[in-house]
């Protein structure tokens, strides 16, 4: 590409000498590489950009949302500029069509001079990770057709510059939590190469001093009613330390007994909490921050904490705390699990077999002996008592009929008057196509038509037939242009085939959205009939025979029992979520207008009477049987 020097009007201040400098712009500079914010970065931008394509009226730059908007204006050039309505045309138009774009500042607008009439909007869409995220657009003064593709070019090149900026925001918070996850599973890692608890602990409290630049780390674990501090960094043992693992331990007991990290000094949101403990500690040792964290179990007891000390420097700000609690989340049950597996093995099987011999056969725990009695009389009743076995299966109600609603050609979804769940009248509109642009063809051709049909009579009466003759075929061609339009446009409103319900299809969400030719918009259900399809598992089929009878209750209706009776075993199995499963088909004995397609409930189907025993226990019992065939010899 040649070498084009940026537009220099001859009567104005912009020029030559505003381009030169752009590359040397030190400030313009330093402001685009030390922003902190989206304003700073793009008013720094926009300035050097203005600089570069030269005799710039003002220029925007609008951000928001991706995808979804809204777009607001976060910089703009010259700074002090107050009206860029005019530029609101050029900012619309980039953000319904997300390309490049340049206009006339006359199209569709009312300008005060003759210089704004004359004036081109430049704008380019701002694109992040394939999404779109806003638009830049320019106001120049009029100039040359190749020195407007220079600016044009010069906008394209620079917008990267945007996109860069926006992606590295966005990707912020994940390198956040990348770090945090980073560190806990350092930290994991440095906790599982120690064989013992006591390693590990010590281990994992020196590397995380050293990674928050603490001067003291501190694990422990409750025992009885108190925090017992286990562990300390950069020390083997802790003992000789009384009094500092004293307090570190009523440091703990605090943060156990809130279930709650306590920050030391107080941040916000934690005026209330008490930390006299904390405090004593601060006092004592010299500390100028403190951050303790409870171990918590699954079941929301805590079962230990970590406390980290600083005696100078900057005191633990959220950053610090979310790192911490990530660690702690994560490190808290890797050590518990290896203080609970330093034990001895006859300690623990020991200690298990006391508790439970202690709760049947001990002078408390009623409830037990009382569910050991039940269960004694519960297997003497499945044993020799009989029930009627059934067989249940989810169950889905599914339309005799479902009718597929398409679109017509390609286009863009104006309105949606229904969704899925309504029930609606045969011809009703159910969602209508913007029909503007076809609009705007369907006048376009009805102007080349007339404009056809005044040459063709003009060549008729100079008697120019072979042009009279070529007109006239360009007249049918517009005719039938406009046929196809007025056929299109009355397609553009989208009806019920018949009566009956929505069953798919929620465009109300997608206004706006493009739609192609054949893309399905709604599936229709009739109300009269249904199908109860039921999903047997592949070990209770064999146990389905037609005719059986049945009854339905759905998740909708819980209330409500529906009798049916079975039709159709289908021969073929579907699998989902590791199963295989038969579909059967079954009719209710009588339809209810509450009835719709696609509810969902349980069914059972009433197959006879078996032991009580084998109803129960015929799955396992036949797992066993295949897992003994499975392996014998």
């Amino acid at each position: 590409m040649p070498d084009i020097p940026p537009y220099t009007r001859s009567d104005g201040p912009r020029g030559s000498a505003g381009a030169n400098v752009a590359y040397l712009d030190q400030a313009l500079w330093r402001q685009l590489a030390d922003a902190g914010t989206a304003q700073e970065f793009c008013a720094a931008w926009l300035g050097l950009l203005c600089r570069m394509v030269g005799d710039v009226s003002c220029a925007v730059v609008v951000l928001g949302p991706p995808e979804s908007g809204p777009y607001a204006a976060v910089a703009a050039w010259p700074p002090d500029v107050r009206d860029l309505a005019r530029l609101g045309g050029a900012i619309d138009r980039v953000i319904g069509e997300r390309k490049g774009i340049v206009t006339r500042s006359d199209a569709g607008q009312e300008t005060e001079t003759a210089d704004e009439a004359l004036r081109f909007h430049l704008s380019y869409p701002v694109w992040g990770d394939g999404r779109f995220h806003g638009a830049a657009a320019l106001e120049i003064h009029p100039r040359p057709q190749v020195q407007l593709q220079y600016a044009m070019r010069q906008l394209q090149w620079g917008v990267p510059w945007l996109e860069t900026w926006v992606l590295r925001k966005e990707s912020a918070p994940e390198e956040r939590v990348r770090q945090r996850l980073g560190l806990a599973l350092d930290l994991t890692a440095v906790a599982l190469q120690e064989e013992r608890f006591q390693g590990a602990a010590t281990a994992v409290a020196t590397e995380l001093a050293t990674r928050l630049s603490c001067d003291r780390v501190a694990v422990g674990f409750v025992r009885g009613k108190q925090v017992k501090v286990r562990a300390l960094s950069h020390s083997s043992a802790v003992q000789g330390k009384m009094n500092l693992v004293r307090a570190i331990g009523e440091a703990m007991d605090e943060s156990v007994d809130q279930m709650a990290t306590l920050v030391y000094p107080a941040v916000e949101g934690q005026e209330n909490r008490v930390m006299k403990a904390h405090e004593a500690l601060a006092r004592e040792h010299g500390d100028a921050a403190i951050l303790t964290i409870p171990f918590v179990a699954r079941d929301g007891k805590p079962f230990g904490a970590m406390t980290l000390e600083r005696s100078e420097g900057e005191p633990f700000d959220e950053d610090a705390q979310g790192l911490a609690d990530s660690v702690a989340a994560l490190l808290g049950p890797v050590l518990e699990e290896k203080r609970r597996n330093d034990r001895l093995i006859v300690v623990k099987a020991g200690e298990s077999l006391w508790r439970q011999a202690k709760k049947v056969f001990g002078p408390r725990h009623v409830a037990v002996k009382l569910v050991v009695g039940g269960l004694a009389i519960l297997a003497a009743v499945l044993t020799f008592a009989k029930g009627d076995y059934r067989v249940t299966a989810n169950t889905v109600l599914k339309g005799e009929i479902q009718r597929v609603i398409t679109a017509p050609y390609p286009g863009y979804i104006s309105t949606a008057r229904v969704r899925a769940g309504d029930v609606v009248k045969v011809g009703q509109v159910m969602c209508t196509l913007d029909d503007r642009d076809m609009t705007l063809e369907r006048l376009k051709w009805s102007s080349q038509r007339e404009q056809h049909l005044l040459e063709f009579r003009k060549a008729m009466a100079k008697g120019e037939i072979g042009t009279a003759n070529a007109l006239k075929e360009q007249v049918r061609q517009a005719e039938a242009q406009l046929d196809l339009l007025d056929k299109q446009l009355s397609r553009a409103s989208i009806v019920a085939p018949f009566d009956g319900i929505v069953v798919t299809g929620d465009l109300s969400q997608s206004l706006g959205a493009p739609v192609e030719r054949g893309q399905v918009l709604f599936e229709v259900a009739p109300l009269d009939d249904y199908r109860v399809v039921l999903e047997v598992d592949e070990r209770d089929v064999n146990e389905i025979r037609l005719t059986q009878r049945g009854t339905l209750i759905l998740n909708a209706f819980p209330e409500e029992r529906m009798p049916f009776k079975v039709e159709k075993v289908t021969p073929v199995s579907i699998a989902r979520e590791g199963r295989n499963y038969f579909n059967i088909e079954a009719r209710f004995d009588r339809v209810t207008p509450r009835l719709r397609p696609g509810l969902e409930g349980t069914s059972k189907v009433e197959v006879g009477r078996r032991n009580l025993f084998w109803i129960y226990a015929h799955d396992l019992i036949d797992w066993v049987r295949l897992w003994v065939w499975s392996w014998w010899p």
